[in-house]
């Protein structure tokens, strides 16, 4: 298999606009990427939506000394490329777009419920979720492999951990799909870049969701929506210096909606591969890659492709003269296919160690807060897939979001053969 096999988008021919979200519907255009990186990796890059331009920096080298860099590559003006005005930014912020000190605030607040000791409590619980699920997947012989199993782990996780209850947990994913899913006409009838969205400037995406979103986590906050008092949400609200209401509600759509989606696009890439790779089932059958294996898969899945910082001073990157406001935008899809980081770096090694990945925004103050959820997740599901399946096979085409925000697989209809 040739890299261009590999390649997951075949209609990218290496100079796609990497900011058009319709760049992204047959997939991530990485030999578009890989043009970047090998010619102009810290490159000017113009929007076709009207937004400003901006710097995009391909290379993980220099994402890492970016990210490496609050004081002088700032999220204080927002994450993604979106411009905004200073009023929308203070109405949406969450804690993901201040710098230290300030970021270190909230952070310390909920970081202590996702810590690895925290999230290793839950094996157990993931486990016996996550064969449930599957269980119930593979007996249909058919089925669409995101919505029976990618879809379900992180939704039933997220209302545990957070303390929601089971009812809301399908609204409220359908909800952090619209939220996050702005872009793409299955997730949402407001497609941001195709309508005025004016009146949700203050929202969270500037989605209609983000209010049905900001209802509900008020009256989580008022208590007349009632939540597990061992979960998160009642931690932070309880908390002697917790989190004021609007703040409240921002962390809430964080949650839902990032904290549903990335681990959902994971699990998904993991399905679409075993599609796409015979030996990969029987790599995971051996047990040899159980402690390797799903951070090879969220480096391919790499399911938040950028975070936007902004200049706040003159400075240099890259080689290229960066001014003080122009927005930087980091995209770390790029850095964990980069050449001079990964041998190979499409295909799908198991095995591979060191994997030095930058998808949960390492290297810097933002990194995921949930890192290890992830990563315990996608490891569980990968160890049920493998006792369970003979063979996996893809009986029709992945569809793949439209956004150059968060991509993945949204639909991936296959056929399995049980043991």
């Amino acid at each position: 298999m040739t890299t261009d096999d590999l390649i997951e988008n075949r209609h990218d021919d290496g100079f796609l606009n990497i900011a058009d979200h319709d760049s992204y519907i047959h997939g991530v255009p990485h030999a578009s990427f890989a043009r970047l990186r090998a010619e102009d990796s810290v490159h000017w890059t113009t929007p076709t939506d009207g937004m400003r331009s901006f710097w995009s920096v391909t290379r993980q080298a220099d994402i890492l000394e970016a990210n490496g860099k609050p004081e002088i590559f700032s999220s204080a003006k927002g994450i993604r490329i979106e411009d905004q005005t200073h009023e929308e930014y203070m109405a949406r912020r969450t804690f993901q777009e201040t710098d230290p000190p300030d970021h270190r605030v909230t952070r310390k607040l909920v970081n202590p419920a996702f810590s690895r000791p925290a999230i290793s409590q839950y094996e157990t619980m993931i486990r016996q979720l996550a064969g449930d699920i599957v269980d119930a997947a593979v007996a249909h012989g058919s089925f669409d492999a995101v919505d029976a199993i990618a879809k379900q782990l992180p939704m039933m996780m997220l209302g545990r951990i957070l303390g929601l209850p089971n009812s809301d947990l399908d609204w409220l994913v359908e909800k952090g799909d619209a939220l996050i899913g702005n872009t793409d006409p299955d997730f949402t009838d407001h497609v941001v870049d195709k309508m005025d969205s004016d009146a949700y400037r203050f929202m969270p995406f500037r989605s209609p969701a983000g209010a049905d979103l900001y209802d509900y986590a008020e009256g989580v906050f008022a208590g007349s929506k009632p939540v597990d008092p061992k979960g998160v949400l009642h931690r932070v609200i309880d908390a002697e210096k917790g989190l004021a209401l609007a703040d409240f509600k921002n962390f809430f759509c964080l949650l839902v909606a990032a904290g549903n989606d990335t681990t959902r696009y994971s699990i998904a890439m993991a399905l679409y591969l075993l599609t796409r790779h015979d030996e990969l089932l029987g790599q995971l059958q051996s047990g040899k890659v159980d402690d390797t294996a799903a951070d090879e898969i969220i480096r391919l899945a790499s399911p938040t492709m950028h975070f936007r910082r902004t200049a706040t001073q003159d400075t240099v990157l890259g080689g290229k003269s960066i001014a003080k406001g122009d927005k930087v935008v980091l995209w770390f899809v790029s850095g964990n296919r980069d050449e001079a980081v990964f041998a190979d770096p499409h295909r799908p090694r198991l095995d591979r160690n060191p994997n030095p990945n930058v998808a949960f925004g390492q290297g810097g103050p933002h990194f995921c807060l949930g890192m290890w959820l992830a990563r315990l997740e996608v490891k569980v599901v990968l160890q049920v897939l493998a006792d369970r399946l003979a063979g996996i096979e893809a009986v029709g085409p992945p569809r793949w979001t439209r956004s150059n925000f968060i991509c993945g697989v949204k639909s991936l209809p296959v056929q399995v053969h049980v043991k």
